[in-house]
């Protein structure tokens, strides 16, 4: 796993880590599981900090040829938002927010909730081959 992103002079899982420390709850713990899971299934992913402002510190992204998803933190849920979801197989029927856009899908997690680990890491893998075939596809097209 190689991070990327480097924002305000630090690290990318730096910066991970600490929204995961900072959140202190079930969230922090959440966006934890998954960022491990993420890491299992693909240990090439770049960990990346995006979106930085002043009114938001910043948004966890993890990418492999493009971006394969973000990971948010609300009140009430950790919103997974993969960026090519709906082009994307999810067997394991993980997606159930934003299923009506044309390109991205989401995974909205509560407190208390469970992910099906298998099916997560086999989505993870899907969403990266995705990228990997678009971004073929593109260097194909400038031949």
């Amino acid at each position: 796993m190689r991070s990327t992103g480097k924002t305000d002079g630090g690290d990318a899982s730096a910066h991970i880590s600490a929204r995961i420390e900072e959140l202190g709850d079930w969230r922090g713990a959440t966006l934890a599981h998954v960022r491990e899971l993420i890491r299992a299934a693909d240990p090439d992913i770049q960990e990346e900090w995006k979106w930085a402002k002043p009114t938001s510190g910043g948004t966890p992204v993890w990418s492999h040829d493009g971006m394969v998803c973000t990971g948010e933190s609300y009140k009430d849920k950790v919103k997974l938002t993969f960026a090519r979801g709906a082009s994307v197989n999810d067997p394991g029927a993980l997606f159930n927010a934003s299923l009506e856009g044309n390109v991205r899908r989401a995974i909205d997690l509560r407190e208390g909730g469970r992910i099906n680990a298998a099916a997560f890491k086999q989505l993870i893998r899907a969403a990266v081959a995705t990228n990997t075939a678009v971004l073929a596809e593109r260097a194909a097209r400038k031949k």
